[in-house]
């Protein structure tokens, strides 16, 4: 059975990649790094990933904020945590509340490529802890 694209609602040859989809992740070494891995999968960060998700309202909040790309502005689908200063720099920060933000696989993309400047992400989730 055939689907239309998500992201341009054509219909497109078996293996053709949609130029309005989103770049692919890119395998870094710091993704196989065995510390990030069993952080990752540590029930410490389960428990912080599920109270950031609260603390934005299960909500992505680039497209709360109607970045670039948002299909829907109350976007719940799809959601993950991001972290603002990546693991692999900043270690310590991987458990602070404010260097984590909710956000939907495209702009978790977007956010890993460069798409969004710190100081923005950051912006986000500080008015949306605000705002409780």
């Amino acid at each position: 059975m055939l689907k239309a694209c998500g992201y341009c609602g054509r219909i497109h040859k078996p293996g053709e990649r949609c130029t309005r989809a989103p770049p692919r992740k890119s395998g870094g070494a710091y993704r196989d790094d065995p510390q990030i891995r069993a952080f990752r999968d540590s029930a410490e960060w389960q428990n912080k990933r599920n109270a950031i998700k609260e603390r934005d309202r299960w909500l992505c909040l680039a497209c709360l904020h109607r970045a670039a790309r948002t299909l829907r502005q109350y976007n719940s689908r799809r959601l993950s945590v991001h972290h603002i200063v990546p693991l692999h720099i900043a270690w310590d920060l991987r458990m602070d509340d404010d260097n984590l933000i909710t956000l939907c696989d495209t702009h978790h993309t977007m956010a890993d490529a460069g798409g969004f400047s710190a100081e923005v992400l950051r912006s986000w989730a500080t008015e949306t802890a605000r705002s409780d």
